[in-house]
Order: C-alpha cells, then sequence, then structure tokens
C-alpha cells in the first residue's frame, strides 16, 4: 500500500479525501498482460473508490519490479506517491503494581447431575 498527494472525490453525495492506494494483480498473462485491482482508500483505510486497470504493450514489458508497477498505477489514476504506508504502531501499556482483587462467584443453587 502507498501514500498519496491527497485527493477530493465524490462519493454518496460527500466529498471524500483518498490518501491511500492499494493495488494487486489479480491476472497475469505471461508475455501478453497484467490487470491489476486498486483502491482508493482514506485515512481510516475505508474503501472510497475502486476499479481496474490492464497493463499491456511496452508498459508490461518494462514491467520487471513492483516500483514500476505502482508508478504505471498512479500514472493512470493521476495520483502522486509520497510513500510506503506505515502502519501505525500500537503500544501496549503495561500497569505495574496493580492490585488484582478475586471475587469469588457464589451461588445457592444446587447442581445434582
Amino acid at each position: 500500500m502507498k501514500t498519496i498527494q491527497p485527493i477530493q472525490s465524490w462519493a454518496n453525495g460527500q466529498v471524500v479525501e483518498a490518501t491511500l492506494l492499494n493495488a494487486w494483480a489479480v491476472n497475469v498473462v505471461l508475455n501478453t498482460s497484467a490487470t491489476f485491482s486498486y483502491n482508493l482508500l482514506n485515512d481510516a483505510q475505508e474503501r472510497l473508490q475502486q476499479g481496474e486497470l490492464t497493463m499491456t504493450g511496452e508498459a508490461y514489458t518494462k514491467w520487471t519490479q513492483d516500483a514500476y508497477a505502482w508508478d504505471w498505477i498512479a500514472q493512470q489514476l493521476n495520483l502522486t506517491i509520497t510513500g510506503d504506508y506505515v502502519p501505525p504502531v500500537v503500544e501496549t501499556i503495561v500497569v505495574q503494581n496493580a492490585t488484582v482483587v478475586e471475587t469469588p462467584i457464589v451461588s445457592d443453587k444446587i447442581i445434582t447431575e
């Protein structure tokens, strides 16, 4: 997934802002073409737009590394890639010197089975 220069779009009657591009190859015909699916996402990784692009001809022949495919997809969608997506780091909070109180479960029912 890549970060992109934010773009505004219209979805369900609202202006939305895409900040992430996700893409993956869904069909590769060796020596011929590659079809990529893509999603444009907001900061919360909610899908705003989706679609498919097919790379053929000279573009397909030049595709030897993933970076080329990312750049080609961005160019087709008129997007500017600004970097690799880095997921936020979730910090674990450790509570020290905490008192654990155990409460027994008490029931007045007698199980005879």
